[in-house]
């Protein structure tokens, strides 16, 4: 129940962890952009602007713990698509995997830990 609570739809009543999953998603994302413009390599300033997107969603309340699930693969998925496509690596690259890897711990704690929607949805109509 105090999950549930925690789940409501405004910005101000989010936890620390989903403020640090916002923070961590927006470091990736603006490394992600910096990077694709600076390399001229339009996948992975798209995959910054992905980032942005699940922000988006995230702050209008729309389906949270998809979001959570759907993170955990497409931040995952970047991790060999970085390692075929790089030729060298740089101080940015490794924090940007550190803090998807961070990331990544914190998507499938928030997705273990929040209550399905279907759930809240059929409190709601009984109500």
């Amino acid at each position: 129940m105090n999950a549930q609570n925690r789940s409501t739809g405004r910005i101000g009543s989010l936890t620390q962890l989903q403020w640090l999953a916002v923070a961590l998603v927006v470091i990736t994302g603006v490394l992600h952009v910096y990077a694709g413009i600076v390399e001229g390599r339009i996948p992975v300033a798209l995959a910054g602007v992905g980032y942005a997107g699940a922000l988006v969603l995230f702050f209008f309340d729309y389906r949270r713990r998809l979001l959570y699930l759907i993170g955990i693969p497409y931040t995952a998925v970047q991790f060999p698509l970085w390692i075929v496509a790089k030729s060298e690596y740089g101080m940015v690259d490794y924090v940007d995997k550190a803090v998807q890897v961070a990331l990544i711990l914190v998507l499938i704690y928030l997705y273990l830990n929040t209550p399905s929607d279907s759930a809240g949805d059929t409190a709601t109509a009984a109500d």
